[in-house]
């Protein structure tokens, strides 16, 4: 499955320059509001060490990482909900995501216009969350009367889906996310079909300078806005979008140099990248061969059956039993035959959870 994040926030706060330092491209990143009027869509390679281990083993024609889909969405503003600054048009680019990936600024420079007028970064992220939850209420609003009108003359799945419609539009007109809504299997599957914004995971980006990015300690702008995401249940980072890009153009040793100096473990939009993934609640199997080793993107506790099926359908549809080699197993002792040698290849049926890190050969019959 492919991770699928929206670049969002306000005008002027990062967006597009950390878009281009994920995606090596060349949007333009402009000091007023709208730069970006059209989204634009980068495809990033996960970063994952495993990959190289395992081609060392299989030494394969190539190497196949998982991906994850940016999209740069342009700057909402106070009143999108209602169409201002285009509003209706980004918020159905947001629609079309899986997660939320949310710049918020806090640093502070005189030379880059503010569209509020100063630098506040927990009412910027609660102004956007605002206009995601009043275009989810208008939502709502019209669910309800068309399903209101349907539950009166129709039978108990119509009045079921009203009832749920119903207590969800009081949820949020009591300002809360409908993340938060607490609903049943059955009730889920009707708010799914909903496409509401407010439901959408969101990771809080903090978009600080290159003098605070080298601290351990958060700013206090930057705390500001990690006690806020901690509050909604929400993930935070922090990055510097300018470092980021600067560091996207140079080659791996000047990279290593870069990150010294600046007192970093790794370029932060590996980190951001990364957080999508736990996000998402997402995790990585492999399968390996001469021809490729792949990586591949389930949802945790995902089982064999399905996750065969992210392969091919045909693997899906004839699976007999998932070869299962622990990636620890694997590296340590050299092998698939020295792992089967000493029992530690399993062989799981369709029912199988796999866990994060597998190398799966999966056996079928179509």
């Amino acid at each position: 499955m492919a991770l699928r994040c929206g670049i969002v926030g306000l005008p002027n706060v990062g967006k597009s320059t950390i878009f281009n330092a994920l995606t090596a491209s060349s949007v333009p990143a402009e000091n007023y509001p709208f730069c970006t009027i059209d989204p634009h869509v980068g495809i990033v390679e996960l970063p994952d060490p495993r990959l190289e281990k395992l081609a060392e083993i299989f030494k394969p024609e190539k190497i196949t990482h998982a991906s994850v889909e940016f999209t740069d969405i342009a700057g909402l503003v106070r009143g999108a909900s209602k169409g201002e600054g285009l509003g209706n048009q980004f918020l159905g680019q947001i629609r079309q995501v899986t997660a939320i990936i949310h710049v918020v600024r806090c640093f502070d420079n005189n030379n880059v216009t503010h569209v509020e007028g100063s630098v506040d970064p927990v009412r910027d992220a609660e102004l956007i969350e605002t206009e995601l939850l009043l275009a989810d209420m208008e939502t709502l609003e019209k669910r309800h009367f068309k399903t209101e009108k349907a539950a009166k003359s129709g039978g108990k799945s119509e009045q079921k889906e009203f009832a749920v419609i119903k207590r969800l539009l009081e949820y949020c007109n009591e300002g809360h996310r409908a993340r938060t809504f607490q609903a049943n299997e059955e009730e889920t599957t009707i708010i799914r079909s909903l496409h509401l914004l407010t439901r959408k995971p969101i990771l809080y980006v903090a978009n600080v300078d290159e003098t605070e990015i080298s601290h351990d300690k958060r700013g206090a702008l930057e705390q500001k806005l990690a006690n806020f995401a901690e509050k909604e249940g929400n993930l935070a980072i922090r990055l510097c979008g300018k470092l980021e890009q600067d560091i996207a153009l140079l080659n791996d040793d000047e990279t290593s140099m870069f990150l010294e100096e600046y007192n970093l473990p790794e370029p932060g939009l590996h980190k951001l990248i990364h957080a999508g993934f736990r996000l998402m609640e997402l995790e990585t199997f492999f399968t390996g061969g001469p021809l490729e080793v792949r990586a591949w993107t389930i949802k945790q506790g995902t089982r064999a059956f399905k996750a065969a099926g992210e392969i091919h359908t045909d693997f899906q549809r004839g699976f007999i039993k998932a070869e299962v080699f622990k990636y620890d197993d694997l590296i340590r002792l050299g092998s698939e035959k020295a792992v089967k040698d000493v029992g530690l290849a399993k062989l799981q049926g369709r029912d199988y959870v796999v866990q994060n890190g597998d190398c799966i050969y999966f056996h079928f019959n179509v």
